[in-house]
């Protein structure tokens, strides 16, 4: 088609856009600011521990299958998938033995059963109605463009809204099918994925109870790494140049329209029209004059960001039989571990937080004999934190995974451990406050209210990636690429594109 095409950032979402359009024929560069391709879903090495940074969970395999699909390629000739068994355990903070969540409805149901009576049939239920809201969001919904608030609040919404439970939290809508403290956290864990908290979250949301629980929960072998590998390959394949260690440092504006970047140290690279996966409040408000600018600075401080993360990476001699490749421990204190992230920003007194041991599924991650942990707690964003303070809060975490995740000794074991957090992501990915994930999906930064994937000042400038729709998530962020795909087109269809 000979227009060029460039785009800023090779994340997932600008990853996967330069596959669509260099599959369609156009020119793409991809300039990265970092040597890795990626962006938040980035990797090291050291001493033969191979640690993703990022993106651990491979949910939704449909929607991964969907875009190799648009690009006329198959899942499996480029990952190999492993379902994972148990897909993760849970373990509660001062309440024993831990859960087991198996993707498999005759196991899940009884343990449901287990810890209140009738809770196995009322999962059913429940699973049912998240299946049919995912259909409906991935078919209906996820796939189309929002512009004015009627294109959202249509006939389908208006007279299935309370099936689709868009005007309830996700609290409120667990709370009518389970009463116990326990299964109301199981099922509302997910909500840290989307960067929100249950009591602020869209119950619509529960679909991702569909993506585990109905779905499986997978992991590529090799580390979740293996899928940008995969995706650069492909946008190769086709003809896109993908460039690392290129920063932009500015959107080139010609009479009111994009038509280039400059990268750093001056060198300008001409294009019909730009596509940005950089951090949309960078993008607008670093990369753009003020008058080109759709959202200004004081937007973007009224925002309600996602949480930012605690993270270690931990290279550990020794086996950990209590692990399985996802655990999660929660807090006693729901409500006030979000509170401390959300209301009352501060390093959580009682932390819930995630490990992944991605070297219980995958022996070529860790030296033989030793594991690979990736330890994350969920923070406020924008926190400051000095180095003294992240050893202390460190050693915190540690001595409670060695408490309640039956870790005895686990500090005594720790061959290297790197921590990396709110400044990191600031510094690394230009994000916004230093989040983890990007806006939070409350019901005000949902759909027709996030920011939209195109430019209202400047003309053939296109935004992609978790700032804009459908929001945060791997496979979502594929859904936003094929949304300024068809953006570009001006297809305005709610389904998933059936070809290029």
């Amino acid at each position: 088609m000979n227009k060029k095409v460039v785009i800023i950032g090779a994340g997932i979402g600008g990853l996967g856009a330069a596959g669509l359009f260099a599959r369609k024929g156009y020119d793409v560069t991809v300039v990265e600011k970092n040597a890795n391709l990626g962006g938040r879903a980035n990797i090291f090495e050291h001493d033969g521990f191979k640690f993703d940074m990022g993106p651990s969970w491979y949910l939704a395999p449909d929607i991964f299958e969907h875009y190799f699909n648009l690009v006329g390629e198959r899942v499996e000739d480029h990952l190999e998938l492993k379902r994972l068994s148990p897909s993760y355990r849970i373990f509660f903070r001062k309440n024993g033995d831990p859960l087991d969540i198996n993707s498999d409805i005759e196991k899940d149901t009884a343990t449901f059963e287990a810890i209140e009576p009738g809770a196995g049939e009322k999962l059913r239920a429940y699973l049912k109605q998240s299946k049919y809201q995912y259909e409906v969001a991935t078919q209906s919904f996820m796939f189309k463009n929002y512009d004015r608030i009627w294109d959202f609040f249509n006939k389908r919404v208006m007279t299935e809204g309370q099936k689709l439970s868009v005007f309830s939290t996700m609290h409120k809508f667990v709370s009518k099918f389970f009463t116990s403290k326990k299964l109301q956290q199981v099922m509302e864990y997910t909500m840290v994925f989307l960067g929100t908290s249950p009591y602020e979250a869209p119950a619509l949301y529960n679909l991702m109870s569909h993506m585990d629980f109905n779905q499986g929960v997978f992991y590529p072998q090799g580390g979740f790494y293996e899928l940008i590998k995969a995706l650069a390959n492909i946008t190769e394949k086709n003809g896109a140049v993908l460039r690392t260690n290129s920063p932009v440092d500015k959107i080139i504006v010609r009479d009111g329209k994009a038509v280039g970047v400059r990268v750093e140290g001056g060198e300008v690279i001409d294009a019909d029209m730009v596509i940005s996966n950089a951090d949309m409040w960078f993008t607008e408000t670093r990369l753009l004059d003020i008058p080109q600018q759709t959202h200004k600075e004081k937007y973007w401080q009224k925002r309600t960001m996602a949480p930012s993360a605690f993270i270690m990476y931990l290279g550990v001699s020794g086996k950990l039989p209590s692990l399985v490749h996802h655990n999660l421990l929660f807090s006693e204190d729901w409500r006030k571990n979000f509170d401390e992230i959300y209301k009352d920003p501060c390093l959580p007194d009682e932390p819930s937080l995630y490990v992944c041991a991605p070297s219980v599924t995958d022996p070529s991650v860790a030296p033989e004999g030793k594991e690979n942990l990736f330890v994350l707690v969920p923070i406020a964003s924008d926190l400051e934190i000095t180095d003294e303070q992240k050893e202390m809060y460190a050693d915190r975490v540690l001595a409670l995974m060695e408490q309640e995740m039956n870790l005895p000794g686990l500090r005594g074991k720790i061959e290297y451990k790197r921590i990396y957090t709110v400044e990191n992501f600031a510094a690394d990915y230009n994000a916004f406050k230093g989040s983890a994930l990007g806006l939070a999906h409350t019901l005000r930064q949902t759909a027709i209210f996030r920011p939209k994937n195109k430019s209202k000042m400047v003309d053939n400038l296109f935004y992609v990636g978790a700032g804009t729709n459908p929001g945060i998530g791997t496979q979502i962020c594929l859904i936003s690429a094929e949304l300024a795909y068809k953006r570009v087109h001006n297809i305005t269809t709610a389904e998933p594109l059936e070809s290029l």
